[in-house]
């Protein structure tokens, strides 16, 4: 930047142009332009932040005037007026405010290009990309990997709240208030006075008191579960709720039975070539309830299945000793028995 230049301050800097005043990282220097009559309020407002004597330096146009924030919430002050605060730190400030500052850093003026082209739209798959690493590093039980692909996943909210404030809009402040009071009202058994036998009761309250917020009508029980959440996911999420309201089988043989009604249809559906896909989908969403009720989340399972036949699918590609489209169906078999009983020994 010109002025900076020319006042011999060099390295990173931060520009805070009237109204919005970025969150200031004190390690760079701080430029607040269109403040005008303003200025006197804006150093009071910083004064929170850096000490009353802190040294800054106020430019009229080619002029300049070396000062103090103090003496600044003392002076008159016109619209062409800019404030400069010279950095005053070098280290990093770590912690969740400095990650804020960082960020404020990277999307305001004088931070990084890629970093401002991106929107809330354009950030969707990095937020679905760190959070799918985070799981394969608890899957992993890696904890130094877990503490890595945390920060990246608690990197994705704060972007977009910084790009909210930046538009004049809410803050990473604001979205941690809205949390902690959405918390506190849906523990009443934690945070007021009201008496739960256990967790399935929890539920029902969670559910009851989410019905009625932010609107005077009660809504739907399956209103918030997200449409985008994989398939599996979501039916098990729908399932839970269901059966938290009342819908549900008396007993894990209502299940069986209803599996066993469902694999007839397919059949059906199978020999007449029509409706196919549905039966699919009434089979799966069936099987989800089966897992419900024996107490397994059908996505970990699956996964863990996945991860199963991967393993042994390739120990088989290892052991074969020849193309594996040249196998016979005897030769798949064995090359299978041996891939699991590698896999037992190795356990």
């Amino acid at each position: 930047m010109e002025s900076l230049l020319r006042l011999g301050l060099k390295g990173p800097y931060q520009v805070h142009v009237s109204p919005t005043v970025l969150v200031p990282d004190e390690r760079a220097h701080q430029v607040f332009e269109d403040f005008g009559a303003g200025l006197a309020n804006l150093a009071i407002e910083q004064m929170r932040r850096f000490p009353p004597m802190t040294a800054v330096i106020v430019l009229r146009g080619q002029a300049r005037s070396n000062t103090t924030l103090q003496d600044v919430v003392d002076g008159e002050w016109q619209d062409e007026d800019i404030l400069i605060v010279p950095a005053t730190r070098t280290d990093h400030p770590g912690g969740l405010y400095g990650l804020v500052r960082v960020v404020d850093r990277l999307l305001g003026p004088g931070g990084c290009p890629w970093d401002q082209e991106q929107t809330h739209e354009t950030l969707k798959r990095y937020l679905i990309e760190e959070s799918y690493e985070l799981i394969d590093a608890i899957d992993a039980n890696d904890d130094a990997k877990m503490h890595e692909e945390l920060g990246d996943v608690l990197l994705q909210p704060v972007m977009h709240a910084q790009m909210e404030r930046l538009a004049g809009s809410w803050d990473i402040d604001s979205v941690a208030r809205f949390v902690t009071d959405k918390l506190v009202r849906r523990h009443p058994h934690v945070f007021g006075d009201l008496t739960v036998a256990d967790s399935d009761e929890v539920l029902k309250n969670w559910d009851a008191i989410k019905s009625l917020e932010g609107s005077d009508e009660p809504k739907s029980i399956l209103s918030g579960v997200p449409r985008s959440l994989p398939a599996l996911l979501r039916a098990f999420e729908v399932s839970k709720r269901a059966a938290r309201c009342g819908f549900e089988w008396p007993d894990l043989e209502g299940v069986w039975a209803k599996l066993r009604e469902e694999e007839a249809e397919l059949r059906e559906a199978a020999k007449s070539g029509t409706g196919v896909a549905e039966e699919v989908g009434d089979m799966l969403f069936t099987v989800v309830n089966i897992a419900r009720w024996l107490g397994v989340e059908p996505e970990e399972a699956l996964r863990a299945m996945v991860d199963r036949f991967t393993s042994r699918f390739m120990a088989m590609e290892s052991s074969a000793g020849k193309p594996m489209s040249e196998l016979s169906f005897e030769e798949w078999d064995g090359l299978w028995d041996i891939a699991k009983r590698l896999e037992s020994s190795e356990l």
